[in-house]
């Protein structure tokens, strides 16, 4: 019985040690999705942020944010933030009549996202009078 219990207790204590250490991204839109709802071409800007913070114990690192057509990034594109901070990537929708679906997609060093490529949504229609 103590051969079982030192066996379990080294396989515990080795496990901690492969617990995954790094930067970690944590987006405050739900489900990484911006919903514009429906906005007046002339009224509206377009412009809107994703807010984001880093949440693991490394620095995290946003080596890339790249766009589908019709919108454009207006944020820094290299850029680091140390644990614990939190920053933003603003992007400003074209504003062209129809229905908003378009995918951004950041390219970092967060583990908790396959690869660190972090796929972005926004989503919703614009409207002229």
């Amino acid at each position: 019985m103590k051969k079982l219990t030192a066996i379990i207790a080294i396989l515990f204590f080795g496990s901690i040690g492969f617990a995954q250490k790094g930067a970690k991204i944590e987006f405050k839109a739900k489900n990484n999705t911006i919903d514009y709802g429906t906005i007046n071409k002339q009224n509206d800007n377009g412009i809107r942020s994703f807010e984001y913070t880093n949440t693991g114990d490394a620095p995290l690192i946003i080596y890339s944010v790249q766009s589908t057509s019709s919108c454009t990034i207006l944020s820094k594109q290299n850029e680091t933030v140390p644990p614990g901070k939190s920053s933003k990537i603003d992007v400003k929708y074209n504003m062209v009549p129809g229905p908003i679906r378009k995918t951004i997609t950041v390219e970092s060093n967060a583990i908790n996202y396959e690869d660190g490529r972090i796929p972005l949504k926004i989503k919703g229609e614009v409207v002229s009078l």
